[in-house]
């Protein structure tokens, strides 16, 4: 059996990003490993979603990494986010009704609503 345990994004504006997460339910705290930088981390289902700074050497951040949630209430999360930040609205999919939104680094984060059971 394999299981994701840990997820790092690197970004130029820590705490817009943090705050991005924030509003889709995350909840962090601030970690430091020994003498590495000041992060937010975030548990969630034995995985650990961490916001880290981007270190001087890298020029830019990585846009390409596609991220995806299961959240509680779209109609709740979605109004709360910049429209800017709205791809496309809800709809029904294959795997669920799901948004596509992106984060201030210009991520794309599929959002899809938890179903009741």
């Amino acid at each position: 059996m394999i299981q994701l345990n840990l997820l790092v994004i690197k970004t130029n504006q820590v705490e817009k990003v943090h705050h991005f997460y924030q509003q889709l339910g995350l909840h962090f705290t601030h970690h430091r490993h020994g003498k590495g930088p000041l992060h937010y981390a975030a548990e969630m289902n034995g995985l650990v979603f961490e916001i880290y700074p981007l270190p001087q050497a890298s020029a830019e951040v990585d846009k390409s990494t596609r991220l995806g949630f299961t959240v509680q209430k779209l109609a709740v999360i979605l109004p709360q986010l910049d429209a800017s930040a709205i791809i496309s609205l809800p709809q029904q999919r294959e795997w669920g009704y799901t948004a596509l939104v992106k984060d201030p680094d210009g991520r794309k984060i599929e959002l899809t609503e938890a179903q009741a059971f």
